[in-house]
């Protein structure tokens, strides 16, 4: 816990270091990096001894406000989901120090770096705290941070608009809270963790709920993600691969935590957390295919991710709910495996569009093309990323949806709702899967193949040192967890046995460990055979440059850029099946003449939810608030009226 607690002080002294030297942009950066990295790698230190020794470690003191301790607890929950923090944070700081070189003298450097090391030392106090207002401290001081990164361009108006719907987000989600652990507090003493009180019934219920959303608001599942497409396209590249890959993994950890102190779970919780999983990945995948822009196509990814870690727990606690405890532990422990595989491959994909828009000078797919010949390192590294994301072995995606895969073939053995659970999490995830297939296929191939759509993708040049070196860094870890997935089990199932149980954790979870070893064997005879290919093609050549000639164009004899499959033209068939659920705006030209003119085509892809849900709901509040606007009519006096009237009721209803 002391390296926990030291690597928490030591990005708040490199925050409020950066601040001081704003005035000096290097020297900020500066301050920023390298207290990024001192931090990250103490913080890792200390969550890898916990989860090696299976030793939680604990630190409380006396904290002078109303309810509140500084009581810390570093079990292996908690240790679990520090190693993506720490792992993410430093390796991003390092690709920020050469991503934000392009902003030195536009942008307050310093103040972005004081809120990038504020937001993790915020997640990191999350992840350790063991008393609700210490929790809420940071769960607040990590909205705000993020809130500043977001803004960062804030001369833009989708970065306004976007920092405007997540600051609405993050403020209802944390009343929920606050009314979740209001239920949960003791009858007096500080809202320590271990003192919460048991509920049942009807308390237990409203409990559930209240944490499904506000922390689901944080974790951005449907319907909850309004934010989440907005905000992570506006924020810097190496803060979007942060919030993307780690920040909404909060809402995760809230829920398993919250799930930890209302148990037993009744049989409807695990349906709930289960449908709303397989909405999440499934419309997340849908609503990637229809995005014209890289990081919104990967934002929309990052809410089918947690559509598939929602529809684990889910499933594991339907079969938690039926006795099918074997079902249940390989459940868990493959959404807490893919919570650690989500923040590596998709921290990889952000950095990549981050060098995209670095080197190009734009995100829109329909302006880029022909990315592989100018940026061949991060069109390889995004390759890698893309089939990570992909669950394609032998990467890391692959290893959590597998024990996914293995607890619903295996729950034909139980009976009744638990096997019911079983078949729909396994059909929700391979259709899922079908359509992130066509999703990164899509953004890769025309984000990097082909030839420039724009003059400025044509000049795109390949990003430097600072910013490809944390991407191969992921890559490598990437393909390391996919093919070390058996040693990750016993970590990812022991921070499921801390959170829900032993008979939930790791006993009934290492079963899997024999399909994993042969998963891991076939990844690296992929390996071998590839290297071979490889090697028997050098030596046929025999040093020979191989010929090169033009690409097949259907004998037209002056071929243009403008003749390529663009992004929409490319998923325009299943954009088009799936229209009742996308409501896709588009424009299309009608040709009816024997020498047409000049005529365009264009498609939207609309924020349905937000547009058919939050913006109607939004205006009824407002009519509805109208209506006691004769409340505020500007008299102090009544003001304080209201004031002492609320006081005095407060305190005859203590009395």
């Amino acid at each position: 816990m002391p390296l926990v607690l030291s690597s928490i002080l030591i990005l708040l002294a490199g925050a409020a270091l950066a601040l001081l030297l704003r005035a000096h942009p290097s020297r900020a950066q500066a301050a920023g990096v390298w207290s990024a990295a001192a931090a990250s790698a103490a913080g890792l230190f200390a969550a890898a001894r916990v989860l090696l020794t299976g030793r939680p470690e604990a630190f409380s003191a006396a904290w002078n406000v109303p309810l509140g301790s500084l009581t810390f607890s570093l079990d292996p929950l908690a240790a679990f989901f520090l190693v993506p923090v720490f792992l993410l944070s430093g390796l991003a700081a390092v690709y920020g120090a050469g991503y934000l070189k392009a902003y030195a003298g536009r942008k307050p450097l310093g103040l972005a770096w004081a809120a990038f090391n504020l937001l993790t030392a915020s997640m990191a106090v999350v992840f350790t705290a063991a008393n609700a207002v210490l929790f809420m401290t940071g769960w607040e001081l990590m909205a705000a941070s993020s809130f500043l990164l977001v803004l960062f361009e804030h001369e833009k108006p989708q970065a306004r608009r976007a920092g405007f719907i997540y600051l609405a987000a993050g403020g209802a989600g944390a009343l929920m809270l606050l009314a979740f652990f209001s239920l949960l507090a003791p009858a007096s003493g500080p809202l320590d963790f271990a003192s919460f009180r048991g509920l049942s019934g009807g308390a237990a219920a409203a409990a559930f709920l209240l944490a499904l959303t506000g922390f689901g608001l944080k974790a951005g599942f449907i319907p909850l993600h309004v934010w989440l497409p907005e905000a992570h396209p506006a924020a810097p590249s190496h803060v979007s691969a942060v919030m993307s890959g780690v920040m909404i993994k909060t809402g995760v950890y809230g829920l398993v935590r919250a799930l930890s102190f209302l148990k037993p779970w009744p049989e409807w919780w695990g349906w709930t957390v289960l449908a709303l999983g397989a909405a999440s990945c499934l419309g997340g995948a849908l609503f990637a295919l229809a995005q014209h822009e890289l990081k919104r196509v990967l934002a929309y990814s990052s809410i089918e991710n947690v559509g598939i870690i929602l529809l684990a727990l889910g499933l594991g606690m339907t079969g938690s709910a039926h006795g099918a405890d074997a079902l249940a532990a390989l459940a868990f422990a493959g959404a807490l495996l893919h919570v650690l595989n989500h923040s590596l491959f998709k921290g990889l994909l952000f950095m990549g569009a981050g060098s995209v828009l670095h080197g190009a000078g734009t995100a829109e797919l329909e302006a880029l093309g022909g990315l592989a010949k100018r940026m061949p390192s991060t069109a390889l590294l995004f390759l890698a990323g893309s089939a990570a994301a992909c669950a394609l072995p032998p990467f890391n995606g692959f290893a959590g949806e597998f024990l996914i895969y293995l607890g619903s073939f295996r729950s034909v053995t139980a009976t009744g709702p638990a096997a019911l659970a079983g078949v729909l999490a396994g059909l929700a995830l391979a259709s899922a899967g079908a359509l992130a297939a066509a999703a990164f296929v899509r953004a890769g191939g025309t984000a990097f193949l082909g030839e420039p759509r724009a003059a400025r993708t044509a000049a795109a040049h390949e990003a430097g040192a600072a910013m490809l070196a944390p991407m191969y860094v992921l890559a490598a870890l990437c393909l390391a967890a996919g093919l070390a997935a058996p040693l990750l089990l016993g970590p990812a199932a022991a921070a499921a046995a801390a959170a829900f149980g032993a008979p939930l954790g790791a006993a009934a979870a290492l079963d899997a460990s024999g399909p994993l070893l042969w998963v891991s064997g076939s990844g690296l005879a992929l390996l071998a055979l590839a290297a071979a290919v490889a090697a028997a093609r050098r030596y046929c050549l025999g040093g020979r440059k191989p010929a090169e000639a033009g690409t097949w164009d259907c004998g037209y004899a002056a071929p243009s850029p403008r003749m390529q499959y663009g992004a929409s033209s490319f998923s325009q068939p299943l954009t088009d099946f799936f229209q009742p659920l996308l409501r896709k705006l588009g424009q299309y030209p009608v040709i009816s003449e024997y020498f047409p003119a000049r005529a365009s085509f264009s498609t939207e892809a609309q924020a349905v939810f937000y547009n058919s849900f939050y913006m109607p709901a939004a205006a009824r509040i407002r009519d509805l608030a109208y209506r006691f606007s004769w409340l505020q009519h500007g008299r102090l006096q009544i003001y304080i009226l209201y004031i002492v009237v609320t006081l005095m009721g407060l305190l005859l209803w203590k009395l």
